[in-house]
């Protein structure tokens, strides 16, 4: 089977731009410079990852809303849906589309714009990533999930709820240096544990904030890399990309507080990329809430239920850590534009692998990223290769 490889990437900041972008504005400014970089390549895909541009703008129909906008028309192109894990569902669907050789370049888009409404209305659709008739019709949001998932793991394991917001501080600090990212300022754990109060136990600063932003990402096959002349230092190969599900509803679960579908991707992702968890040099990870970072930290086989906590302690996560997780602030502090997350996520491993990002994790050679729709309904994993 022919192998897959990312050739370039670009993103544009993660911010509210309410009426300053619209959906059209971002979306060229993320794609566009990757077609003029690479003129040579023929494109014979889009694919957009996004969770709710119907509801947040109005706009459907985003495969042909994009091709008309980058001058691709007759190019198939389409949206991929997966709530928060449409980003990385995206990536997975190109994979595939490569490997199976039905294409040989494609263009992955993560769209998202989400200051096009108010908190309250952003907080109901994003709920729809839940079951509507079981849980969000009887008032549950998703800070409120988590708030319940925290609960029960500084309950079960007898964590202190301030400890959470150590990932959050980690963040915070590495987001610092990333001028892509929504906050570029780092934050104390005292300033952290005094913010208000979201959904018992967590804090303001326990969750990724409302945000709009755009990446795309450009893969294509071992064939068309060879006709190109792109610089090969700032290639990295997709070497495997895996998606899983659990249920749609914590009551379903045996145990919510686990990641049973990000544990299934990332078995299955690993053992396609035939390396093991050690390999990994950079982890990004869907930190949406500071208790979804402990909660993968664990499904992922990086520590001990309930000990997740004792990694952020002993500075295991930071940049020079053994398992660095937020390299560029992720989700918490870079932004989370939800169905453009996963792109981002990909674009910044991409940074990692060709010693170009900022903070830079010292020559990685493998980096992972995980993309979580719902409360874990959906996960998807995509592992990256330095060449």
């Amino acid at each position: 089977m022919t192998r897959v490889f990312m050739v370039d990437g670009n993103a544009i900041p993660v911010k509210k731009y309410g009426e300053k972008k619209t959906l059209r504005d971002m979306l060229k400014e993320a794609a566009l410079p990757l077609i003029k970089r690479n003129s040579e390549i023929s494109i014979d895909l889009v694919v957009v990852g996004n969770m709710a541009a119907p509801q947040f703008t109005q706009q459907n129909h985003l495969g042909a809303f994009l091709t008309t906008e980058l001058a691709l028309d007759g190019v198939p192109s389409l949206r991929v849906e997966a709530a928060s894990a449409a980003g990385g569902a995206s990536l997975y669907f190109a994979y595939r589309a490569i490997k199976s050789r039905l294409h040989r370049a494609i263009l992955v888009v993560g769209i998202e714009k989400m200051s096009s409404t108010v908190t309250e209305e952003a907080t109901s659709f994003m709920a729809a990533a839940a079951d509507w008739e079981y849980e969000v019709q009887h008032g549950i949001t998703f800070p409120g999930f988590n708030g319940i998932l925290a609960q029960r793991y500084c309950y079960e394991f007898g964590v202190n709820p301030d400890d959470l917001l150590l990932f959050s501080v980690n963040a915070h600090k590495n987001a610092a240096k990333n001028p892509l990212a929504m906050f570029q300022k780092e934050i104390s754990l005292e300033k952290a544990i005094k913010s208000p109060l979201v959904a018992d136990p967590l804090r303001l600063y326990d969750c990724s904030p409302v945000s709009d932003g755009a990446a795309a990402v450009l893969l294509c096959d071992e064939e068309t890399l060879k006709k190109t002349e792109v610089n090969r230092d700032n290639v990295v190969e997709l070497v495997s990309s895996e998606i899983a599900t659990d249920t749609i509803t914590l009551h379903n679960r045996e145990d919510p507080l686990e990641l049973k579908a990000a544990t299934v991707a990332a078995k299955r992702a690993l053992k396609h990329a035939k390396i093991t968890k050690d390999d990994i040099n950079v982890w990004e990870l869907h930190d949406a809430f500071s208790i979804m970072a402990v909660a993968s930290l664990e499904a992922l086989g990086l520590s001990e239920p309930g000990k997740a906590v004792d990694l952020a302690k002993e500075g295991e996560i930071a940049i020079d850590g053994k398992y660095p997780i937020s390299t560029m602030g992720g989700l918490k502090a870079r932004g989370h534009p939800v169905g453009a997350t996963g792109i981002y996520q990909a674009y910044e491993a991409w940074l990692q692998l060709v010693q170009q990002a900022t903070p830079q994790v010292d020559n990685p050679q493998y980096a992972l990223t995980e993309n979580i729709g719902g409360s874990g309904a959906t996960v998807t994993i995509n592992i990256f290769k330095k060449m």
